[in-house]
């Protein structure tokens, strides 16, 4: 469900109205929340509230009835994380084939004192995986990232073959199931015009993404790049490249919001589960007004039912 005072909930009221399929399954959906924040909302916004089993209470949330819209609140934040928590548990167990997140706040996270950065590191580590990555994806644009939750001083040092070496192998599989066919990636350089051969930044492409680039190509990954980032989504590119492989958060994210708002889903690679989410954050400002868009928790729904259906 999210974070209780953002639009998470009736995001997740919007998208139990929907039949999800993909190509013919059905998906059952059911919500990891408080039934009566739901309820609470459902009232506010004039959607309807689900009977039964389709809302799996949480009991997290100490005054439900309490909660304003729109603010930032440390109560909040430890209810979307015991939400996810549970979610992610339910998966792991094989109750749920896959899990959908609603948004979450990470100040409220950081209030309630749960220090994540994001839902990915909360997923990699509670699930006590190797590696991950965060995807975005979408049929306009897709990329994933070889760092994504840290300040524009830390890439550098966080960017190291290693690291992208994982991050080209997680996008070239993902993205080969879900095209059914070998993925064409294109990575991207780290410095203005992919370092003009030395002028820009520390040789970041030449001792470490092109070296990782030829790698990836010994293994059979079709990999170009890299390129300079200011040309690189350009339409012709974008039909041309299944994903891009991108050095840092908004390198592959302003093209995606720009592109893609309303449609793009948020996957993490690397998981032993499926997980999808909205690409958008709380959006406190039209919070339990009834209008907010649906369209990314939607998208994140279908995408999360073809994962599955094609599943190694």
């Amino acid at each position: 469900m999210g974070d209780p005072a953002g639009v998470g909930p009736e995001v997740c009221l919007m998208l139990l109205q929907r039949t999800v399929e993909f190509p013919s399954t059905a998906a059952e959906l059911t919500v990891y929340g408080d039934r009566v924040l739901l309820g609470r909302v459902a009232e506010k916004t004039g959607l309807p509230l689900p009977d039964g089993d389709r809302i799996r209470h949480i009991d997290s949330l100490p005054n439900a009835r309490g909660v304003s819209p729109g603010e930032v609140d440390a109560t909040c934040g430890r209810a979307a994380y015991d939400y996810l928590a549970t979610a992610i548990g339910a998966a792991l167990d094989g109750e749920v084939d896959a899990i959908v997140t609603a948004p979450i706040n990470k100040e409220a996270l950081r209030a309630a004192g749960i220090n994540f950065p994001g839902h990915t590191e909360i997923l990699t580590e509670l699930t006590k995986s190797e590696r991950s990555c965060m995807l975005q994806y979408s049929e306009k644009v897709t990329a994933s990232f070889a760092t994504c939750h840290c300040g524009y001083a830390d890439v550098p040092r966080l960017l190291t073959r290693e690291r992208l070496r994982e991050v080209i192998d997680l996008t070239h599989e993902a993205l080969t199931r879900i095209k059914n066919r070998p993925a064409k990636l294109l990575a991207l350089g780290l410095n203005p015009h992919a370092g003009e051969h030395g002028l820009f930044g520390n040789r970041e492409e030449e001792t470490i993404i092109v070296p990782e680039l030829e790698e990836a190509r010994k293994r059979g990954i079709d990999i170009s790049g890299p390129v300079p980032p200011d040309t690189a989504f350009l339409p012709k590119t974008r039909r041309a490249t299944d994903a891009f492989i991108c050095m840092y958060h908004d390198q592959g994210h302003i093209p995606l919001k720009a592109l893609a708002f309303d449609s793009a889903v948020n996957v993490t690679l690397g998981l032993p589960i499926v997980r999808t989410s909205v690409d958008h954050g709380t959006a406190f400002d039209i919070a339990w007004k009834g209008t907010a868009n649906p369209g990314s928790i939607i998208s994140a729904a279908q995408l999360a039912v073809q994962l599955c259906c094609c599943r190694p």
